[in-house]
């Protein structure tokens, strides 16, 4: 279109005949860039190893890693250890598209594997540190043939309890490679290591030097599998990710958190989670600095920005809350304005508040594993946020398509504000599918289009507030009843810690909220209290029937486990003190 448009306004401008004189010359520039050079036939396989090639020659004095204060990488250092895990993971006997394991926290070797593992064609599978040895066994089971698996030093446990369960089950257990704490070997830390334990340090060290990396032969090829949390009660399905979906999900992830080159970012997300939100990979791309941390505290995280400047860091919602009832002496004043991203369910409007005024610009985020992390995130502005119990997002997509359609028919929801549907995802930055479960896959991506599960509407500015998850929708006396907007009030709640709101059947067969709450210590309220609260603040259909007070039973994420609760209270076990 854009030598057309030349052409019209020469013609416009010039007599006929040096128009003509004008469109010869332009057509025949045309004919010459399309001749396609030699240079230009290279096949397009976007990957996220790129970045860390990029790196060691762009930044490659830069320090890429500090751990332990005392444990620096720069670029150049980091993809010449990954290069040598890469070449060591080949000698072992990996090859294209073979998992391999990893059982470790936010620590160097992590961060490693992330490009070693696929640098050697292999597809790295980083595992929830908090699984238990059952969990991680049928997870093991699924991801079979799994020929090596990292483990670090404080969770070896774990993993040879699981190793000694797939060996009773007649499956082969995969070897281990042993991580040691920073500055000591394996042998001082861990006793009664199975025969033939490798050591994470002693691979590094005999790797080859010049080993040549090996591409994926296709952009979709896999490079990682990340397991969702299991928060229904099933076990959690392993979503693929491509390296052409890690490699523009990395850029993208930059792109909305809103980073510039060279920023410092602080692992407080963990890396088995999507990839780190796919930080592994995007810091590479911009040359940044990873604070890696074995555990996550406030004073970590005052101590952290302190020392090196963080500019970005990001996990869970309760990272705000870890922030805002900090002691005073771990509360150190911040020199510049730091940017924190959580994605979940939003803490209450006073922590939200608190975090804002100790110098954190906060970001609320959107996403799940099957989108590789967050890919909506929005800027929390308490000056703007009135209606701070909303979950709304503002639409600003990268790579993907976002809607909300009624999920018999896929078309799009008005822009209403009140039509609800189920909020959707489409484009490159998606799992290719889940691990070996093809009838999962085909309802999650049925017509192309990512199934969230979330209900949620289209606002007229084109904002998507989010309502419930479609399992969690309550409906009472013909009305919709959000349980997060009703979680919401409930946590704004001066004495509340922790709440859940389920729906459950009554004598007349309707459903009515029910709200499981946890007080914060050393305060006490009634369920008459908590009742008049909710009052005060929703609809009268909104209010909860009847409160429970106790701890809310949680899985290995720390996501609550409503089926648990629905379970508990229809088995009479929370019902009779309720009724």
């Amino acid at each position: 279109m854009l030598i057309p448009l030349i052409n019209l306004c020469l013609c416009q401008e010039l007599s006929q005949s040096h128009a003509f004189d004008t469109l010869y010359t332009i057509n025949l520039m045309e004919r010459r860039l399309l001749v396609q050079c030699s240079m230009d036939t290279a096949p397009l396989s976007p990957s996220p190893l790129s970045f860390l090639e990029a790196a060691a020659t762009t930044y490659g004095d830069h320090v890429s890693i500090i751990y332990n204060h005392n444990v620096r990488f720069s670029w150049s250092q980091t993809y010449q250890r990954c290069v040598n895990l890469a070449s060591t993971l080949v000698n072992l006997g990996i090859s294209r598209n073979d998992i391999v394991a990893a059982l470790a926290p936010n620590i160097p070797a992590l961060y490693e594997l992330h490009f070693g593992v696929p640098m050697a064609g292999g597809v790295l599978c980083a595992l929830n540190t908090q699984l238990d040895a059952t969990t991680l066994t049928l997870i093991l089971e699924q991801i079979e043939p799994c020929k090596i698996m990292f483990v670090d030093y404080q969770l070896i446990d774990s993993a040879l309890k699981a190793c000694e369960i797939l060996s009773q089950r007649k499956c082969k257990a995969p070897l281990i490679v042993l991580i040691p704490h920073y500055d000591q070997e394996a042998s001082f830390l861990v006793k009664d290591v199975p025969p033939g334990t490798l050591n994470y340090n002693e691979l590094i060290a005999i790797g080859q030097k010049d080993f040549e990396t090996l591409k994926p032969s296709n952009e979709r090829n896999p490079i990682s599998v990340n397991y969702t949390s299991g928060s229904t009660g099933i076990l959690p399905k392993g979503a693929v990710y491509s390296h052409r979906g890690a490699y523009l999900n990395s850029l993208a992830a930059i792109a909305r958190f809103e980073m510039k080159r060279m920023p410092v970012f602080l692992w407080t997300v963990d890396m088995f989670r999507c990839n780190g939100w796919c930080f592994t990979w995007g810091m590479a791309a911009i040359g940044g600095t990873n604070i890696c941390m074995r555990n996550v505290s406030a004073k970590a995280i005052f101590d952290a920005i302190h020392l090196y400047k963080v500019t970005h860091f990001c996990g869970a919602p309760t990272l705000l809350d870890m922030i805002a009832y900090a002691s005073h002496s771990d509360q150190m004043p911040l020199s510049h304005r730091v940017n924190v991203t959580v994605a979940g369910v939003l803490p209450p409007f006073h922590v939200l508040n608190k975090v804002s005024q100790l110098g954190f610009d906060v970001n609320i985020g959107y996403g799940m594993t099957e989108t590789l992390g967050p890919v909506i995130v929005r800027p929390w502005n308490p000056n703007l946020d009135g209606e701070h119990t909303k979950l709304n997002y503002g639409v600003l997509e990268f790579m993907q398509d976002v809607d909300v359609k009624d999920p018999e028919t896929f078309e799009s929801t008005p822009r209403d504000g009140k039509t609800i549907g189920e909020i959707m995802f489409k484009g490159n930055a998606l799992m290719l599918g889940y691990l070996k479960n093809s009838q999962a896959t085909g309802k999650a991506l049925k017509g192309g289009w990512y199934r969230t599960g979330d209900l949620g509407v289209r606002e007229p500015n084109g904002s998507i507030t989010m309502k419930d998850r479609a399992k969690d929708i309550i409906y009472c006396k013909g009305k919709l009843v959000s349980s997060l907007e009703v979680e919401a009030v409930l946590l704004n709640h001066p004495k509340v810690l922790k709440a859940a709101v389920v729906g459950i059947d009554d004598e007349c067969l309707e459903e009515s909220p029910y709200a499981i709450v946890k007080l914060k210590d050393g305060y006490s309220a009634t369920v008459e209290d908590i009742i008049k609260f909710c009052e005060d603040h929703l609809a009268t259909h909104m209010v909860p029937r009847s409160v429970e007070f106790g701890d809310l039973p949680v899985n290995s994420t720390g996501k609550v486990q409503k089926f648990r609760i629905r379970e508990k209270i229809k088995s009479n076990e929370w019902y009779n003190s309720m009724n």
